[in-house]
Parts: structure tokens; C-alpha cells; sequence
């Protein structure tokens, strides 16, 4: 298992020995990619979000990446999708995010919606075993990062991943300025 740098003081296992620590769908996803490289850490649930994280456990808020499930309508259909970026920055919803989408208006889904249809937890919902048909919309900056902390479908874990890992998930799609810098 590689050595990651942006553990803090957490110790990292490799992520198929603890599923305990993941949802039951980022462990089936996980399961099913060809050898991937990511470590978990066990963390306090009431310190999930993540500058509570970050200070806590000494981790670098720049290596963290949020998980935001986004949906809008066309025609009578919702349509989902997932848009994954830095911590330091917001994910573009009424720009990027809605013209990928094809829709009128795109907003932050409904936590009780995005955790049911993601059978993760709230605060906690990470790109890795959402359902098949989401489009995962990973930041450029993400997927050229070499170290990143991400959700690992519960409150009470973090994955440690690389940006290449992520940008080869299954649906997933590299896009250039799909964060804003947090103002």
C-alpha cells in the first residue's frame, strides 16, 4: 500500500481490509476496480464534515475533495449527477453543472433524496458506487491530483484516493473549470 502524506495523524489501512469503514456501495465499487490504490482511515462521525476533519486529524483542507449530488428537471424527468471538488473551491451548479445536465435550473438534491437513492450516508456521499446511469463530474484539479481525502459513504471513514482513480470510475467525466474559487 502506498504511503500517503495527507493521512495526518490518522493511520491508513487498505481500503478492502476495512469495509467496515465504507458503505455498503463504495465497497462493492471498490471491490469491483482492477487493483485500486486507496487506503481508509477511521475518524470521530462528529467530525465528518470537513474543516472539522481537517483540523482535527491535521489534514491538508487542499487535499480534500467534497462529493455533491446535483439535480434538475427536463421535461418532467429529474435528472442527477454527481460533481466532485476541492474543498477550497464550489462546485459550478448553475453554470457547468446545469449545461451538462441539460436543464432549466440545477440545485443541491435533497438530503433525504440523495441519501436514499445513494445508499450513503449525509455528509459522508463520495463518487465511488453511486448509481450506474449519474454522470460523476470530477473537477480538473481533482483528477490531477496526486493524494486526495474523499467520503467513504459513512460519517465514521475517509477514503484516501488518487485523482486518477477517480477519474477512471465508471462514468465519469474530467471537466476543466468545473469548480469556482471560494470567494
Amino acid at each position: 500500500m502506498r504511503n500517503w502524506t495527507i493521512s495526518g495523524t490518522l493511520t491508513v489501512e487498505p481500503a478492502e481490509q476495512r469495509t467496515d469503514l465504507l458503505a455498503e456501495p463504495v465497497a462493492k465499487a471498490l471491490a469491483a476496480l482492477e487493483s485500486p490504490d486507496a487506503g481508509v482511515v477511521e475518524i470521530d462521525p462528529e467530525l465528518a464534515d470537513t474543516g472539522a476533519f481537517c483540523e482535527a486529524y491535521s489534514s491538508p483542507m487542499s487535499a480534500s475533495a467534497n462529493c455533491v449530488v446535483v439535480a434538475g428537471k427536463r421535461a418532467g424527468e429529474v435528472r442527477y449527477a454527481a460533481a466532485l471538488v476541492l474543498a477550497t473551491t464550489r462546485a459550478d451548479v448553475n453554470g457547468v453543472i446545469k449545461r451538462r445536465l441539460d436543464v432549466r435550473k440545477a440545485s443541491f438534491a435533497p438530503m433525504d433524496e440523495a441519501v436514499e437513492l445513494t445508499g450513503m450516508a449525509y455528509g459522508g456521499i463520495t463518487p465511488v458506487g453511486l448509481p450506474a446511469d449519474w454522470p460523476i463530474l470530477i473537477d480538473k484539479a481533482v483528477a490531477d491530483s496526486p493524494e486526495l481525502v474523499i467520503g467513504s459513504g459513512i460519517r465514521g471513514g475517509k477514503l484516501l484516493v488518487t485523482g486518477e482513480l477517480l477519474a477512471s470510475l465508471p462514468g465519469a467525466e474530467v471537466i476543466e473549470d468545473l469548480a469556482k474559487p471560494v470567494a
